[in-house]
């Protein structure tokens, strides 16, 4: 039986349509979202999308192309538009040292104790006896060669100067190649740390040796990416990579290979770190905890090849992933690795680099 008319029970327009934008608004909630400034390889679907869904947010990642791409980000008024980075050993202490970084209260991380003790002591980013980043990945870098030119693997970064490889070698557009040619020329002994010191005449010196080398750079190369095609498509037959890139042309079955020349090489330490303008400190946290959490860091390494700072992430591994990450003996790895350290004269290096490349 309809109702009559009495007895129907009229609302106010306005409490209907108040009603109605309430529903709106609350559907249509904005979920809090992470924006990250970070490497290539640290922010895959693959590990991002379980954090996303546990702490329903949206990660957003921009990559940046070197440690000077970072730090020219963060000083050119874009640091409110981060929430976390990752510095290389090379600027994190700068990026300290700036304040472009929050000081962490650790007890908000409670894996930073299942980290490296080794790389937990390094005083990259610690100030004042405060901390202001996790160490969260490592690794070299190394030459990467295509095996079906190479019959054996070469032993010496010397072969990018070989004449008969004209057009056919690539290096990183970064201050690591400044590095390697130092090495070259034997700056780095005794005292690796003399790499990132180097001298008004020393750096002519290395200068001149990369300006020997520009005959045979088929292109310098900024992004992984980038790297990878120029394998892929037999641009070039060997350059200084980094893990990832091996691990791309793996899964793409190219034949590559990847060492460290009997010079050794210069190689990273990358943090994480919440930055000091952050509108999501919270959310940013617990990223970091996620990020440096055992099961997390085997899916990185599955990634990027790259050695996780947290050991305990092998008990997930086979025993040739163990070995393949350097994770039964990290400490004999190490010795093969200058890792980068704060350049005081940074800008000098900078100048250099970019004469290199502007030689034609």
């Amino acid at each position: 039986m309809k109702p009559t008319l009495n007895k129907l029970r009229v609302f106010p327009l306005g409490a209907i349509l108040f009603a109605c934008v309430t529903v709106l608004a609350s559907c249509q909630k904005k979920e809090e979202s992470l924006s990250l400034l970070v490497w290539e390889g640290y922010a895959d679907p693959s590990f991002i999308h379980a954090f996303e869904e546990t702490h329903h947010c949206k990660v957003s990642a921009s990559y940046m192309g070197s440690s000077d791409d970072l730090v020219a980000k963060l000083r050119g008024g874009s640091a409110a538009s981060y929430d976390v980075i990752s510095p290389s050993s090379d600027v994190a202490a700068s990026i300290t040292r700036a304040g472009l970084a929050e000081p962490l209260d650790l007890t908000k991380l409670p894996t930073y104790a299942q980290l490296s003790p080794k790389l937990r002591e390094l005083p990259l980013v610690k100030s004042n006896g405060k901390t202001f980043g996790v160490p969260f990945m490592w690794g070299p870098n190394p030459l990467l060669y295509d095996t079906t030119v190479f019959a054996k693997t070469p032993d010496s970064w010397a072969i990018f100067w070989d004449p008969k490889y004209k057009g056919k070698i690539s290096v990183w557009d970064d201050l690591s190649t400044l590095y390697m040619a130092a090495q070259m020329l034997g700056y780095d002994k005794p005292d690796p740390a003399q790499l990132y010191n180097l001298s008004d005449d020393q750096l002519a010196a290395t200068k001149q040796k990369l300006l020997g080398l520009k005959p045979n750079i088929r292109k310098m190369w900024a992004a992984g990416g980038e790297l990878t095609n120029l394998f892929e498509n037999h641009e070039v037959i060997a350059a200084m990579g980094w893990p990832l890139m091996t691990n791309q042309l793996h899964h793409a079955n190219f034949p590559i290979g990847e060492t460290i020349p009997k010079e050794n090489t210069t190689g990273w330490i990358d943090h994480l770190m919440v930055t000091s303008a952050s509108p999501h400190k919270q959310l940013a946290y617990a990223f970091l905890e996620y990020m440096i959490q055992a099961k997390t860091q085997k899916k990185i390494t599955d990634v990027t090849h790259y050695t996780p700072a947290n050991p305990t992430a092998a008990q997930s591994m086979t025993d040739a992933e163990q070995k393949g990450l350097h994770l039964d003996n990290p400490d004999a790895y190490m010795q093969r690795i200058y890792f980068w350290q704060d350049v005081p004269r940074r800008a000098k290096y900078i100048e250099i680099w970019n004469e290199v490349k502007a030689a034609p």
